[in-house]
């Protein structure tokens, strides 16, 4: 059997003359939208961080070992040291320098990165990603991004100049271009990424930075790119005080933390439209609690307590809340599962959401949790239960001989 508390909210939830009340109506359907926009905007947010995160660990190492002196002089020694640390997968030396590429006539400005073709598929994913051609920076091979490809004109075969930066620092020499042939070309479907880099072998980057061995940082690959910290201990330990060993997350933390205040920042401005749609509940409770009075004052002359009616109100506000934040968490999954079918339906009306070009990315990405979905469902049940308790304590305190004269 039902409390008389919940019955009597069922009771009103549901007028005499029609199914259900359009105030009601209008109440779920606020709250209904506040939790659905929660629910697409932070689950979207959630993906841009893991799509950049997976991206980031897709073409960068997990570990940096940089020497504290300038360059590292003995980079076969540091890598061979680096090999026997538990749970590390490869270790590379490697160079990275920004120069001046030339090709059909037309120039771009990547970042080169020399790595040992011996070493290079221990420590790079970017295998998995070759859109055309092979993975291989041998001899005087280069493999370059799918976006800086299509600007420079260059497909697999083609011939590049690389000009070395020394030609800017050293205006008193003149260093002849490296000409490279492309072996490859990835497409990490990233614009930061596939429009700026280069990857060139560990001697041709000597070559163009002027170093006769050595190399400016060893590249570290681990089994599991999560335990960053615990890993990046145990390489600091082997190398010794002489190294600084960087992680991934240290390396790009600017946009890991911007990406995280952006996220709490748009929480917190959805959380205003979320309230704003909770308050509707209020105002149903108030517009009821006007219309019901005689029947408040009736069954406080019979003798029912002022908690059972005030609970009555509460549940009545908590039930609409119940079914919009249900609704809503439902209608938000919905849009975020048909994402790419609702931009490329807006694509065919000239409607560019999403250009790559712009957000740095070839497509929407959204990731969510059951945890997440909880934290908004808890956060919208607490602020309906507190909107609910003024109409509640209203009706509850009203006076029943008062209350009676409205009859």
């Amino acid at each position: 059997m039902l409390p008389f508390s919940l019955f009597l909210a069922l009771k009103y939830l549901r007028p005499k003359r029609t199914f259900i009340s359009v105030v009601t109506v209008i109440s779920v359907t606020g709250v209904l939208l506040g939790v659905a926009i929660l629910v697409i905007v932070l689950s979207v947010m959630t993906g841009f961080d893991n799509m950049w995160r997976d991206k980031i660990l897709s073409f960068k190492p997990h570990l940096m070992v940089m020497s504290r002196y300038g360059r590292i002089d003995n980079p076969e020694e540091v890598c061979r040291t680096i090999d026997t640390v538990p749970h590390v997968v490869g270790a590379a030396p490697s160079i990275e320098a920004r120069v001046l590429i030339q090709c059909s006539g037309r120039t771009a400005a990547p970042v080169a990165v020399g790595m040992d073709p011996r070493r290079a598929g221990a420590i790079s994913r970017i295998p998995e990603h070759i859109e055309q051609g092979v993975f291989s920076v041998e001899d005087d091979r280069t493999v370059i991004g799918a976006d800086l490809a299509e600007r420079i004109g260059a497909g697999v075969g083609s011939r590049i100049l690389v000009y070395s930066p020394l030609n800017v620092i050293r205006k008193d020499e003149l260093y002849l271009p490296e000409e490279l042939v492309v072996s490859g070309i990835f497409n990490m479907g990233m614009r930061d990424f596939d429009s700026s880099f280069i990857l060139i072998s560990l001697r041709v980057a000597r070559e163009l930075v002027g170093l006769d061995d050595g190399a400016h940082s060893i590249y570290v690959m681990t089994d599991d790119a999560f335990r960053f910290e615990e890993f990046a201990g145990r390489v600091s330990e082997a190398v010794g005080p002489a190294y600084e060993v960087r992680t991934w997350k240290e390396v790009d933390r600017l946009m890991f933390e911007a990406l995280s205040h952006e996220k709490t920042m748009m929480f917190l401005l959805l959380v205003f439209i979320t309230i704003v749609a909770i308050f509707c509940v209020t105002n149903t409770l108030i517009v009821i609690t006007v219309q019901k009075t005689n029947e408040i004052g009736l069954l406080k002359a019979l003798g029912f307590p002022s908690g059972k009616i005030m609970a009555a109100f509460v549940w009545h506000g908590w039930i609409q809340c119940l079914v919009g934040t249900a609704a809503g968490i439902g209608a938000g999954l919905l849009v975020l599962n048909n994402l790419k079918r609702i931009v490329s339906w807006l694509t065919a009306f000239n409607v560019e959401v999403f250009p790559k070009e712009i957000y740095g990315l070839s497509e929407i990405p959204w990731s969510t949790s059951p945890g997440e979905l909880l934290r908004i469902a808890v956060f919208v049940m607490v602020f309906c239960t507190l909107s609910s308790f003024l109409p509640a304590y209203r009706a509850a305190r009203l006076d029943p001989v008062e209350a009676l004269r409205h009859e």
